[in-house]
Order: structure tokens, then C-alpha cells, then sequence
């Protein structure tokens, strides 16, 4: 394959499951050359075209696939690891209704949550966009009366005073019986049918090479992230690093397909078959 521009973020998941790709570890893997940003920003960067392959949220999805297709392995799929809704004071859902939200991009899959959530139970006020690890630090300066959190603040929030008012994992694999799809890898249709399957086939092996040897890439992985604490990094990769991120199979597809059926019904996203 020819070299690759690569788009991930720089979270534990994302550094532990390419390590090996992006080292040259795996057998038949491309050269990549990569881009480390926030999820938002690779949204945006998938949007321009300008990344080869790229993480992206699933809120995003549907607006890429004319120039991209979905990978089956690398992805963000889970149970116990969705979004939460912090606020400063203790009160739950009841303290929701007029809220001003900081979330961390307007087609994330947290704020598609969020929205598919809130029409049910609570009508929100004021919704800004700040770098996810803004979020914390601005609900609780008292700037938003809720944050909506992703990555390792689900670890960390505490630390910050907060309250969780709402897990939007638990709701939605309540509602759903199956797991929150998070993020997506998906390839450029350019690529060619030959070279994306070579490429999906890699990135398992990256996966697969990094639960062999979980230490390879644990320089790599705190150089990287936001939290530098490496019990909170481990914590991470345990969580959003599973069976999923091998390759989503029937299961993983299944609950993206819910995901987007029920974004596109309520008008929030076009509609897309997988």
C-alpha cells in the first residue's frame, strides 16, 4: 500500500489500538502518516476530505459515507462507556429543563444522544460547542448549568465537583437492548475495494497485537493523552477497547443501524443503510 494520512485522537483507545499500525508492526500494514485532534476536529477533517482514514463520531457518520465507507475494525463500540450529562449541583434530571449544555461538538454522537434522549425528557436550553476537556472545568466555574462529557471524564469527573444527571449509555442500552456505537473508522471509497479491505485487516491486527503486548504501546499511549494518571489511561483502554474494536460484527452493525434509523426518524440525520 502507499503511505496513508491517518486520523485518530490522541484518547488511550485510539493510541493503544494503532500503535502497531502506525509503528510498522503489523504484517502487510500501510505506511501512515498521522493526525492526532479532538474528535470534533476530525469530524470536520473528514468533512474537507482530507484525511485518507479517520476517526469519527457516529452523530457524523451519515453526512460522510457518499466520500467514505465504514471500517469493521478500530471503532469506539460499548457497553458502560456512553456520554454523561454533569452538572455542578446535585438534582438529576429535574435540574435539566432551560439548561445552558457545553458539549463537545454539534455531530458527535454525545450531542446526537443527547438530542435523541432530551426529546423525551427534558427540554434544554442554550447548547455551545467547547473542546471536550473544557467541559468540566467550565460547568463547574459555574459558566453552563451542564456539561456533556465523553473519553476519560467518565473517570475523572468527580475530581471536578460533579454530579452525573443523566448516563446516556444506560439509556440508550435500556431502550435498545444493545450496545452505544461511539466512533467510527471509516476509509476514503477512493482507496478502492482492495486496499480497504488490506487496510481493515491491519487494523485488527493492531488491535489484536496490542492485547498481546499491552506494554508496546505504553509510552506511546501517555505521551498522547490528556490524562496523564496511568491507572486512569488503563482504566480507559479496558473500557472502550473490546471485542467491538476488533470488528464490530452483526451485533456492532446492528446497533450502529438502530442508532441512525432512530437520529434519521427524528430528523436529526439523512437517512443510510449500512
Amino acid at each position: 500500500m502507499a503511505a496513508l494520512t491517518l486520523g485518530i485522537s490522541p484518547c488511550p483507545n485510539d493510541t493503544f489500538a494503532f500503535h502497531a499500525l502506525v509503528h510498522g508492526l503489523v504484517a502487510a500494514g500501510p505506511e501512515t502518516a498521522v493526525t492526532f485532534a479532538d474528535i470534533d476536529v476530525l469530524n470536520e477533517l473528514a468533512a474537507a476530505g482530507s484525511l485518507d482514514v479517520v476517526k469519527v463520531s457516529y452523530g457524523a457518520l451519515p453526512f460522510l459515507l457518499e466520500d467514505y465507507t465504514l471500517l469493521d475494525s478500530g471503532g469506539a463500540v460499548g457497553r458502560g462507556c456512553g456520554p454523561l450529562l454533569l452538572t455542578a449541583e446535585e438534582g438529576g434530571q429535574d435540574a435539566l429543563a432551560g439548561a445552558t449544555v457545553a458539549v463537545p461538538g454539534l455531530r458527535t454522537t454525545a450531542y446526537l444522544l443527547l438530542r435523541l434522549w432530551a426529546r423525551q425528557h427534558a427540554q434544554l436550553g442554550t447548547i455551545d460547542v467547547l473542546p471536550f476537556e473544557q467541559i468540566m472545568p467550565a460547568v463547574s466555574a459555574g459558566n453552563y448549568d451542564a456539561g456533556l462529557v465523553i473519553h476519560e471524564s467518565r473517570f475523572t469527573y468527580p475530581s471536578y465537583g460533579l454530579h452525573q444527571a443523566v448516563d446516556l449509555g444506560a439509556w440508550w442500552e435500556s431502550a435498545t437492548g444493545l450496545p452505544i456505537p461511539l466512533g467510527a473508522i471509516i476509509a476514503r471509497r477512493s482507496l478502492g475495494n482492495e486496499q480497504i479491505a488490506l487496510l481493515d485487516k491491519a487494523i485488527r491486527r493492531s488491535v489484536e497485537f496490542a492485547w498481546a503486548n499491552p506494554q508496546a504501546s505504553r509510552d506511546y499511549v501517555l505521551a498522547h493523552s490528556q490524562e496523564l494518571d496511568p491507572a486512569v489511561a488503563d482504566a480507559h483502554i479496558a473500557l472502550y477497547v473490546n471485542e467491538f474494536t476488533r470488528g464490530l460484527g452483526a451485533q456492532g452493525r446492528a446497533a450502529v443501524q438502530s442508532l441512525l434509523d432512530r437520529a434519521a426518524e427524528a430528523g436529526l440525520t439523512p437517512p443510510v443503510r449500512l
